[in-house]
């Protein structure tokens, strides 16, 4: 719901939980003045104070008045280069070459619904669901109008923003930074932020911070969100935890470089800029032409992290996903690249689907290596023909078999890569980004294409269309397995090469919305050498996204579990692999490994082929679960019942269907020691008074008791044993 003031001009975004204002000073500085647990009542700023403090400078509207100053001011959306020193959400740099911004209030607007983004992911709904505020602020010195959007999503207590900066003036502007999300408050007490970080095949450990006076920032430029850090942040209170303390979630739409950015200050004004990355960012506007930022998400929690997450995930589930299966229980996959890696023909695929067939599974996917003649990784990205040696006949001779075992089938592509030993390269190199006069640098004995060229996008569509329309295709595993560098472009002129990092990631999104638009039965998975890009902005293109390349099981509990804490179950690309595992050598039992991957979307990555009996017991078993299942394991309300980062003899999660009636408690133990102490995990989200079965049992227990006691379980027999506990109230 939104608020207006019109008299002294206050802004109020109200969600179930939340309030959000902001107001137009006297000044027409536009003053951030509350964000936090709902709070009704009037203009909030009350509370703000000035003092002169010395080297704070005054804006010439304050004439004498020294203690009104940019630099102490909680803002909404702030400015550089005319006394405010913080990091800045917006620079511009007019054809004078000043780098200077400096905005003032001048109208607003409220409308029904939610405002769009062509060309950029952003969350949506229907007009009932959404309520928009526009606010216009401009610089009339630079020439620059600059539009503040927000969305409210009361229902799940999301604010979206995102910001249009057009130029107004006769000259071009250059916009040298423009955050999605800038956030100043008075601190409500000490603070922490939260960060998920890690490198390849160790995604989204969770990292927590105390802040103290300076800059703490996270970010990517490698042209992606990246393994190293996620466009996913929390600030939170010192004592905040799973189910209490006020903390804030902030989530970037957006899967290139981007900066996550806390100042704090001796002043007791904290800021929190993010956005894309200023690193070699460079837009050039001509007159009457705009730019618009990639969308931010804010969900506040006062009840701690585990209500933030629920609602990200619903909101993502129900308002970000584009998703053909939305509503019904995808196929259970195996996925032929552990098993073979480059090495098949089309005799061993089809083995590999029978024997998966007859253990439950639905769909057979084909991963790297059937195009071209891509036998290593060292050649063929870009020459998207089948290999008719290892495929006689190519996918129309291939698929109806596998059809025919009554699985569906899917591929593995990589379109935005190009190799060096390619029929592609050798006749287009400067389809490839690179620095005249500097030679390439290669990553995976590949480079990349340039994507913010739309004859290279055509090209390759066209390639891949050949490829979706020779057979009935039901999945696409979409990858990208390198960072960029060598950013030039040979399509534009020098002063516009700071916009070559963005305009790729806007020609990935257009070829990720012509897919979805030409084959929308088609099922998108996203991947980037694992999780190097599991962002919010590629969620919407494709419903989910490979985890992460290390299928570790017990790796996998902390990658999953950071991965949680905005990112829903159903997105998380998860498998059974064979052991021992390629990545750790560690060997898990196939029960454990199916437990984790169910924390996701539940699939295999091995040769069934050589499983014992006893396995393929199992592994039907696990089939047979998920489907029966299913719903809760991915539209439930999901708990961490215990964190992987801390030391501790087992670890769980919990799903709880939305009426309370059905939960699933996962637990994971370590590894066995001489005289284990008994233990019980306690459930959370259950109704208290209802009375709960558990795994089928005569037995009852109320949910009080479960939560609050705790469910005993079973002494284990070995390392890494698990337990699923089925609770079924009646």
């Amino acid at each position: 719901m939104i608020v207006l003031d019109e008299k002294n001009r206050v802004f109020t975004l109200h969600t179930r939980s939340t309030t959000y204002q902001m107001k137009a000073d006297r000044h027409q500085v536009l003053l951030h003045t509350y964000y936090g647990p709902r709070t009704e009542g009037g203009d909030l700023s009350y509370y703000i104070r000035s003092a002169d403090r010395g080297f704070s400078p005054n804006p010439s509207e304050a004439g004498r008045d020294r203690a009104y100053s940019l630099d102490t001011l909680p803002q909404e959306y702030s400015g550089c280069g005319v006394g405010d020193f913080r990091t800045p959400a917006l620079e511009l740099e007019p054809a004078d070459g000043s780098r200077a911004a400096d905005l003032r209030y001048k109208s607003h607007k409220r409308r029904k619904g939610k405002y769009a983004l062509p060309g950029l992911p952003a969350f949506f709904g229907g007009e009932e669901e959404w309520e928009t505020l526009s606010v216009t602020l401009t610089d009339e010195a630079a020439g620059a109008e600059v539009e503040l959007l927000y969305g409210v999503l009361e229902e799940r207590d999301l604010i979206t923003r995102a910001v249009r900066i057009t130029n107004q003036g006769e000259k071009p502007l250059s916009v040298c930074r423009a955050a999605s999300l800038n956030l100043d408050f008075f601190s409500p007490g000490e603070l922490d932020l939260v960060t998920f970080d890690g490198c390849h095949i160790m995604e989204r450990s969770v990292n927590r911070t105390p802040l103290h006076p300076g800059v703490h920032s996270v970010g990517s430029v490698r042209g992606t969100s990246s393994h190293h850090h996620n466009p996913f942040v929390i600030l939170c209170q010192r004592e905040a935890g799973e189910d209490s303390g006020l903390c804030y979630g902030a989530a970037l739409l957006y899967s290139g470089n981007f900066e996550a950015a806390v100042e704090v200050t001796r002043t007791g004004n904290d800021r929190l800029t993010l956005g894309i990355n200023p690193y070699h960012f460079r837009f050039v506007l001509a007159p009457g032409e705009s730019f618009v930022t990639p969308e931010a998400a804010l969900v506040c929690s006062p009840n701690g992290f585990g209500q933030m997450s629920r609602q990200f995930h619903r909101a993502i589930r129900e308002n970000l996903l584009r998703d053909p299966w939305a509503g019904k229980r995808k196929p259970v996959l195996i996925n032929n690249w552990e098993a073979t890696e480059f090495n098949f023909d089309a005799e061993l695929l089809v083995g590999i689907a029978r024997s998966a067939a007859g253990l439950g599974m639905e769909m057979f996917v084909m991963d790297d290596g059937w195009f071209g003649n891509r036998n290593t990784d060292y050649s063929s990205l870009g020459d998207w023909q089948v290999d008719q040696k290892k495929l006689p006949g190519g996918l129309e001779a291939l698929v109806p078999r596998i059809q025919k075992l009554g699985m569906t089938f899917g591929l593995w592509v990589e379109p935005e890569m190009v190799s060096e030993d390619s029929d592609l390269y050798r006749a287009h190199p400067d389809w490839a980004l690179g620095i005249p006069g500097r030679a390439q640098t290669l990553g995976r004995s590949q480079m990349v294409l340039d994507f913010s060229r739309r004859e290279v996008r055509d090209h390759i569509y066209g390639e891949l269309r050949k490829v979706l329309d020779s057979a009935e295709i039901a999945y696409v595993k979409w990858d990208m397995n390198r960072s960029l560098t060598d950013v030039w472009s040979s399509a534009l002129p020098p002063e516009r090469q700071g916009e070559v990092y963005h305009r790729f990631v806007l020609g990935l999104y257009e070829m990720l919305e012509r897919l979805r638009t030409d084959y929308p039965h088609i099922l998108v998975e996203g991947c980037s050498g694992g999780g190097g890009r599991f962002d919010a902005g590629m969620l919407y293109y494709t419903p989910q996204i490979w985890c992460s390349d290390n299928t570790d099981a017990i790796d996998r509990l902390r990658i999953q579990y950071g991965t949680s804490f905005c990112y829903p179950v159903g997105t998380m690309g998860a498998h059974v692999s064979a052991v021992p595992n390629g990545q750790t050598g560690r060997s898990v039992p196939i029960r454990t490994r199916g437990v984790v991957a169910m924390c996701g979307t539940f699939g295999y990555e091995m040769d069934l082929r050589n499983c014992t009996e006893e396995e393929k017991t199992v592994v039907r078993e696990q089939t047979e679960t998920f489907k029966a299942r299913w719903r809760l394991i991915q539209e439930g309300d999901y708990y961490r019942l215990t964190d992987p980062f801390r030391e501790g003899p087992y670890t769980a999660w919990e799903q709880v269907s939305e009426d309370r009636r059905e939960a699933l408690v996962s637990v994971v133990m370590g590894t066995v020691h001489g005289a284990l102490p008994f233990l019980t995990v306690k459930a959370k989200g259950l109704d208290p008074q209802a009375s709960y079965r558990i795994n089928g049992s005569t037995d009852r227990y109320t949910g009080e008791m479960l939560m609050n006691i705790g469910i005993p379980l079973p002494v284990p027999e070995g390392d890494y044993q698990s337990a699923q506990l089925y609770l079924e109230a009646r």
